[in-house]
């Protein structure tokens, strides 16, 4: 596709970056709207601890499962902008970051990681959209009508044969989680529902689609699930858990 927008006097404009950019500006649009009983000058800490911290613990995964490439030119560990982040590396590494300066200020985890959720699902739709003019997170090959052949010699995906869209499967992944999460903001039983079920959902929907990925991205179990699969179980697993212990405590504690 289109992995460079242009270059000008020695500056290079990266799609990837350009888009990651994008879906963090999406995430803190969206917030604002949904984070309503969060002051401005909490969301906005709120906003930085996330964007460093997500950034680290995702290039840290990518880095860690692509060590190889990274081992004789380390320097190119800090060119972010070419592609290379996982997301469940920069969630695992923003979440308790988050948590941790939200309860030095004393608000609330679980009301804020709701009002979080429909913003990390858009943002996220529209930073994939960098991952798919950079060409990675690519598919595997295929020959269906909606194959996608990638033959800008920059791109990050084998060029010039038919491979699964597996980043538009992610976009509309993500846009079909936003619009589910928007729905449950107005009928949720208990905070943290939203953000819970957020967790659950994308980890079902990235598992999905992670079988459908060419590219390699280091394997959990006998070579038939990936990390990022792994993580997923893991974590939907957890989130499973602590929904059903939060929707039971509510349910006790509702007037009869």
């Amino acid at each position: 596709m289109y992995p460079v927008l242009f270059h000008i006097n020695g500056f290079t404009l990266y799609t990837y970056g350009l888009f990651v950019a994008l879906g963090f500006m999406t995430l803190m649009v969206v917030s604002r709207k949904y984070a309503d009983s969060i002051s401005s000058d909490a969301l906005s800490d709120i906003f930085f601890v996330i964007l460093v911290s997500a950034l680290i613990g995702a290039r840290l995964m990518y880095v860690i499962l692509n060590f190889e490439a990274y081992r004789h030119h380390p320097i190119d560990i800090l060119k972010v902008w070419n592609g290379g982040l996982v997301f469940f590396g920069g969630f695992l590494a923003a979440v308790p970051a988050v948590a941790l300066y939200l309860k030095i200020k004393g608000i609330d985890i679980w009301k804020t990681a709701d009002g979080l959720s429909p913003g990390m699902a858009l943002g996220h739709t529209v930073g994939r959209l960098g991952c798919f003019f950079a060409g990675c997170c690519y598919g595997k090959e295929c020959s269906l009508p909606t194959a996608v052949r990638f033959t800008h010699p920059e791109s990050l995906a084998p060029l010039n044969i038919g491979l699964h869209p597996t980043q538009i499967y992610e976009v509309f992944s993500n846009l079909v989680l936003f619009i589910i999460l928007v729905r449950l903001m107005k009928k949720k039983k208990t905070d943290g529902m939203v953000f819970l079920i957020y967790i659950i959902l994308y980890s079902l929907f990235r598992s999905v689609i992670e079988f459908f990925r060419g590219d390699f991205r280091g394997d959990f179990f006998f070579h038939f699930i990936s990390v990022s699969q792994g993580i997923g179980v893991l974590v939907s697993l957890g989130a499973g858990i602590v929904l059903f212990m939060r929707l039971r405590s509510s349910h006790d504690t509702d007037p009869v």
